[in-house]
């Protein structure tokens, strides 16, 4: 990634942008993109309190889209947003901001926010008996250690959700041995990693190639979700009957691949070209479903009675929720609880004027929900312009909050109104 211009630098940190991002993973880089797209009038910056773009695997690509539309320069890198107060008076929003190591203040109309769900700075801390007895080298997915070799290791990876899933055939090619260690099975299903119907790129326009993707894709996603809500005993079998032809003769159906719920009343774990099999089959991991009894100083003891040796263990337990990336938000000095408000549409948090999450689709890709959300920012913003307003805000009317009925996010919660206010 091109560093910033200091001229640039000082210009950013001294504006008022029409546009605040918040973030550089996924969603935040296409927030940008259509920002600049669709909205060519619009100042826009990207603020990111990380050194580099976020995301790993997909990184590369990141760093070239980026690069390839203008975006990178409008970055900021080592910018961490610690809070933001909306001035009705003014219709502008000031963000205090950390500029490596430098106080400054920020101003924009709109902000969107690219920090996705989970806290960046504090994984969640699973209650593992006595790990702090293990005298091998303890890894976190969310702070992997540069420094961490494990080749030619004994590798427990304690988990079984997508994480875990897909370190299992990262780590597979390097490691002595690899136990995925999980309290309960969740559902795999394995998709072949190309791109259907590839003959029609070189038929058809890239434009219409594109949409007709992302239609098939999303229809696919919606229907598989759908037969497996109406169906589930059957979709069950049919994802037992997929999973035992990817198994080898040592491992088990049933318990180290069957969950005790119906098919997706969770995420599901997709396995690219099942992957994570071909390592079962290969002997070099191996899967065990238990509890922990405690952690030894050279591995684990299991409430089973099996003890599993190591030399490093991975906690692949899971991520911390958090919503805006733990910014401090006010509305003219008064402070806005997160977890008290609705959200419109998945989109705009009740009371909070000019300010948008992007959250993506929680049971189909996430990309594909990050780019309606954003899509519909762009939405709004273009209504504001049309109508002269300077500022939208979701509003709940009293009589109206008590027929409620409070949904988590994560199923689509949709509210009722949006009231646009000069």
């Amino acid at each position: 990634m091109k560093e910033v211009t200091q001229a640039w630098y000082y210009e950013a940190c001294t504006s008022r942008f029409d546009v605040i991002i918040v973030g550089t993973g996924i969603s935040g880089i296409n927030a940008a993109y259509r920002i600049q797209d669709q909205l060519p009038n619009f100042s826009y910056a990207i603020l990111e309190a990380r050194e580099d773009l976020g995301g790993s695997a997909i990184k590369e690509y990141m760093h070239t889209t980026a690069e390839k539309y203008g975006i990178d320069k409008h970055i900021l890198f080592r910018h961490h947003v610690s809070s933001a107060d909306w001035c009705t008076a003014n219709s502008t929003w000031s963000l205090v901001v950390d500029a490596d190591g430098v106080p400054k203040t920020i101003t924009a109309r709109f902000m969107i926010f690219g920090t996705g769900y989970y806290d960046h700075k504090q994984p969640l801390q699973a209650n593992i008996p006595s790990l702090n007895n293990f005298q091998g080298q303890v890894a976190h997915p969310q702070f992997w250690p540069e420094d961490l070799d494990y080749r030619n290791k004994k590798v427990i990876i304690i988990g079984s959700g997508a994480t875990a899933i897909t370190l299992l055939p990262k780590m597979a090619d390097e490691a002595a041995h690899i136990t995925m260690l999980q309290r309960t099975p969740t559902y795999i299903y394995s998709v072949p990693n190309h791109t259907a119907n590839s003959r029609l790129a070189y038929l058809l326009p890239s434009g219409i190639y594109h949409g007709l993707q992302r239609a098939i894709w999303t229809l696919r996603q919606r229907m598989f979700l759908l037969f497996c809500q109406r169906f589930p005993s059957f979709a069950t079998w049919i994802l037992r009957r997929g999973l035992e032809k990817e198994l080898p003769g040592h491992i088990s159906y049933d318990p180290h691949f069957k969950p005790h719920y119906k098919p997706w009343d969770q995420r599901m774990c997709v396995c690219p070209n099942g992957d994570s099999f071909a390592c079962l089959r290969s002997g070099k991991a191996d899967v065990h479903t238990d509890t922990i009894k405690t952690v030894t100083k050279k591995g684990i003891a299991l409430n089973g009675g099996m003890a599993l040796d190591a030399d490093i263990i991975v906690t692949a337990t899971g991520l911390k929720l958090q919503i805006g990336g733990g910014i401090r938000l006010s509305v003219d000095k008064q402070k806005i609880d997160i977890r008290s408000k609705y959200l419109w549409n998945g989109v705009m948090l009740q009371d909070l004027p000019n300010a948008a999450f992007v959250i993506g689709y929680t049971n189909a890709s996430w990309t594909l929900g990050a780019d309606a959300i954003t899509q519909c920012i762009t939405r709004i913003l273009k209504m504001l312009e049309s109508r002269k307003l300077v500022a939208a805000v979701p509003r709940v009317k009293a009589q109206d909050a008590q027929n409620f009925q409070d949904r988590p996010h994560d199923r689509f919660t949709v509210q009722r109104e949006t009231r646009n206010d000069k």
